[in-house]
């Protein structure tokens, strides 16, 4: 029997940036929820001088996906080759290349490159496939010309609140993973419902109450792991005035309590601020009423938290 064609792909963008800050943000795996829409969480499972192992999860086709990567890192020449370890169905195999050149006017001309073979090479995993890759590397390329020229973004800022509670950590976490009862849990929730087709790996869509009584609809992957007490997740729906909104619930010992950690990482839109806030606002404006929006939502689920975990303990 004939073994059918590998499927081969490229992609190419032209950024006005050095090709070493290029090369730099690709290298740096863990940063890419910050910089590609796809990519919710990286991890870097080891590193051994040029190569490395890498666990991403992302969307596909909108779909949350995981899978292993290992790469291979050529600062010198600027490439980058990566090869998928273990894939996520309909993928049978996938590997490929970020190549970084330079310019004749000093910036950089980017190249995404993939070769992949589908489950049973079925014409309708293949076609599913070249879409995702397509939307993906399309979004990716995009992504990384407005991340390192920032035509209309601000650099991401970090914030957290953080809540002792007199609990077992493991309820705390119960309550944080258990999204699907929010509604009936959270006051500011309005809605929800949550699918998990792998175990942890949560899409979350969301109806959200502001203190203004308006309501907001966000989307949501999270990554949970249960071992650790951490969830992670990327809003892949924003308000107007943010570009990015990446977030992190955390659980750790402290003393004879645990502490309970929410962080938001988010960028503001500046052309959205006169809409939003109105004119005159700055962006540092922006940045206090996200800080103030989030972290008010935030308070609340992490004082809910609090409650349920201590009523059990």
């Amino acid at each position: 029997m004939t073994e059918s064609p590998v499927q081969e792909t490229e992609h190419e963008i032209r950024i006005a940036a050095p090709p070493d800050a290029v090369f730099t943000a690709l290298a740096d795996a863990p940063g890419w929820p910050a910089v590609f829409p796809p990519s919710v969480h990286v991890e870097q499972l080891e590193r051994t001088g040029s190569t490395e192992r890498i666990r991403i999860w992302a969307t596909a086709n909108g779909s949350p996906r995981t899978w292993t990567s290992r790469r291979e890192l050529d600062e010198r020449a600027r490439h980058i080759s990566f090869r998928q370890e273990v894939s996520a169905s309909p993928v049978a195999a996938m590997g490929g290349a970020w190549i970084v050149e330079e310019t004749d006017a000093g910036g950089s001309r980017v190249r995404l490159t993939h070769d992949f073979r589908a489950v049973d090479d079925d014409p309708a995993s293949v076609e599913w496939i070249h879409q995702a890759v397509d939307r993906n590397s399309e979004a990716e390329l995009a992504s990384l010309r407005a991340a390192l020229e920032r035509p209309d973004g601000t650099a991401p800022t970090t914030f957290e609140d953080t809540v002792l509670v007199r609990g077992r950590a493991q309820d705390v976490y119960d309550f944080l993973y258990q999204a699907d009862l929010w509604q009936e849990r959270l006051s500011h929730v309005a809605r929800i419902t949550v699918k998990e087709e792998d175990p942890g790996l949560q899409h979350l869509s969301m109806e959200t109450r502001t203190a203004d009584g308006s309501v907001h609809l966000t989307t949501s992957v999270r990554v949970c792991f249960a071992e650790r007490h951490v969830i992670v997740y990327k809003q892949l729906r924003t308000p107007p005035l943010l570009s990015l909104h990446l977030g992190r619930w955390s659980i750790r010992p402290s003393g004879d309590a645990v502490a309970v950690t929410s962080a938001h990482t988010v960028s503001v839109v500046p052309s959205a601020i006169p809409e939003v806030l109105g004119e005159g606002a700055t962006e540092a404006d922006a940045v206090k009423y996200a800080r103030k929006a989030l972290g008010r939502n935030s308070l609340l689920t992490l004082d809910a938290a609090r409650r349920y975990a201590e009523s059990r303990a």
